[in-house]
C-alpha cells in the first residue's frame, strides 16, 4: 500500500514536470525540433521514472524483509506468552484444585462436627442423659489417669451414699467427686432473651446449685472418713467459665462450704497431684526398704571386719612361731658346727682328771 502511493505520488510528479517542460518550451523553428525536444523530455522522464521505480522496489523489499522479522518476533513473543499464560493457567488450577479438595474435607469435619454439636444438644437436654454424660468424661479423665485402686466409682459411705467416685489418697481419707451437675439454669441464663428472663434465669442458677453444693456437703462430708473438702464435676470449660464470669459469689460460697467446683481441667490436675503423691509414696517404701537393707549391709561389713582382725592376729601368732623356730634352728646348726670342728689327739696315758662335759648348759637369751 505505502508503494503503490509512492508510485502515484512519483507519475504525479512527472506529469507535473512534463507540463511545466511544455509550458516553458522555445519557439523552434518547426514541427521537429518540438518533437525532438518532447522526446529527449521523454526519455530523461522514462529513466527518472525507472529509476525512482527500482528505488522503491528496493524500499518496499525492505520493508517486507523487517515487517517479516518484526512479525516473527511478535508471533515468537507472543507464543512465549501464550505458554506462560498456560502453564501459569494449569498451576492455578491445580492449586485451586487442591483448595478445593481441603475445603471439601473442611466441609466434611465441619457437618460432622455439626452433627456431634446436635448430639451434643440432645444430651444435653435430656437430664438422665446429661447426668450419664458427666459421668462418663468423669471417669475417662480418672481412669486415665490413675491406675486401679487408687479409685473406685459408686463408692458406698458409711452413711449409704454412694458418690460418683472416690479417689483414694495415699495413707489418707478418700477425696469425694459428684459429676451432676444442674444445667438447667445455665441453660435458661444463656438463652435468655430479656433482662428480666435473665434475672429469672440467675435466681434459678444461684437457687438450684446453692441446693446441689448443700446436698454434697451434707452427705459426702463425713468427718473422719472422706477428705474435708468434696470436688463438683463440670462436664464443660465454656460453662465452667461462665460461672466464674457470671456468678462468682455462688463458686465462693460453694469454696466455703468446702465444695469446690472443677473443670475437665481442673479434674485432671487434681488427678496428676494424686498420682505424684502416691508416686512419693512408692518412693518413701523404697526409701524405707533401701535403708534397711544399708543398716544390715553395714552389719555384714563390721563382722566382716572383726573376723579380718582376728585373722590377721593368726596370722601375726603364726609369724612370731615361725620366727622363734628359725632360731632355734640356727642356734641348733651352731651347736651341731662346733661339735664337728672338736680334734681328738692320742698322746699316751694321762693323769686321770675329770673330765669336761662336752656340753654346757645354755645360757638365757642363747
Amino acid at each position: 500500500m505505502v508503494a503503490l502511493l509512492a508510485v502515484l505520488v512519483a507519475g504525479a510528479a512527472l506529469a507535473a514536470l512534463a507540463v511545466m517542460l511544455w509550458r516553458t518550451r522555445k519557439p523552434a523553428s518547426g514541427e521537429d525540433g518540438l518533437l525532438t525536444e518532447l522526446r529527449r523530455s521523454q526519455g530523461e522522464a522514462a529513466t527518472r521514472l525507472e529509476a525512482m521505480i527500482g528505488l522503491l522496489a528496493k524500499n518496499q523489499s525492505q520493508l517486507a524483509h523487517t515487517v517479516n522479522e518484526r512479525l516473527d518476533s511478535v508471533s515468537h513473543r507472543l507464543g512465549d506468552s501464550l505458554e506462560q499464560t498456560r502453564q501459569k493457567t494449569a498451576e492455578n488450577m491445580q492449586k485451586l484444585h487442591e483448595r478445593l479438595a481441603v475445603i471439601d474435607s473442611a466441609q466434611k469435619n465441619i457437618t460432622a462436627l455439626a452433627t456431634q454439636v446436635t448430639w451434643l444438644q440432645g444430651v444435653l437436654a435430656n437430664k438422665q442423659e446429661r447426668g450419664a454424660f458427666g459421668q462418663g468424661r468423669m471417669e475417662l479423665i480418672v481412669s486415665d489417669g490413675l491406675p486401679k485402686g487408687c479409685y473406685e466409682f459408686q463408692y458406698t459411705l458409711s452413711n449409704k451414699t454412694r458418690p460418683d467416685c472416690a479417689l483414694f489418697l495415699p495413707g489418707q481419707r478418700p477425696l469425694v467427686v459428684d459429676a451432676k451437675f444442674p444445667l438447667e439454669g445455665v441453660t435458661a441464663f444463656k438463652d435468655a432473651k430479656s433482662d428480666d428472663e435473665r434475672r429469672q434465669a440467675a435466681a434459678r442458677v444461684r437457687q438450684d446449685v446453692t441446693r446441689h453444693v448443700s446436698d454434697i456437703a451434707q452427705k459426702y462430708l463425713i468427718p473422719g472418713e472422706t477428705q474435708d473438702i468434696a470436688l463438683m464435676f463440670v462436664p464443660s470449660e465454656s460453662l465452667y467459665a461462665d460461672l466464674h464470669d457470671g456468678f462468682d459469689d455462688l463458686v465462693q460460697k460453694a469454696f466455703r462450704a468446702k465444695v469446690v467446683i472443677v473443670s475437665p481441667s481442673l479434674l485432671m490436675v487434681a488427678v496428676h497431684l494424686i498420682q505424684q503423691m502416691r508416686k512419693e509414696e512408692r518412693m518413701r517404701e523404697a526409701a524405707g526398704q533401701i535403708q534397711a537393707e544399708v543398716g544390715r549391709l553395714i552389719d555384714d561389713v563390721v563382722r566382716m571386719h572383726e573376723r579380718v582382725l582376728k585373722l590377721q592376729q593368726h596370722y601375726t601368732q603364726v609369724g612370731e612361731d615361725v620366727r622363734q623356730i628359725v632360731i632355734s634352728a640356727e642356734k641348733v646348726e651352731k651347736r651341731g658346727a662346733r661339735i664337728t670342728d672338736v680334734e681328738f689327739i692320742d698322746d699316751g696315758p694321762q693323769p686321770e682328771v675329770a673330765a669336761a662335759p662336752l656340753l654346757r648348759k645354755l645360757e638365757a637369751g642363747e
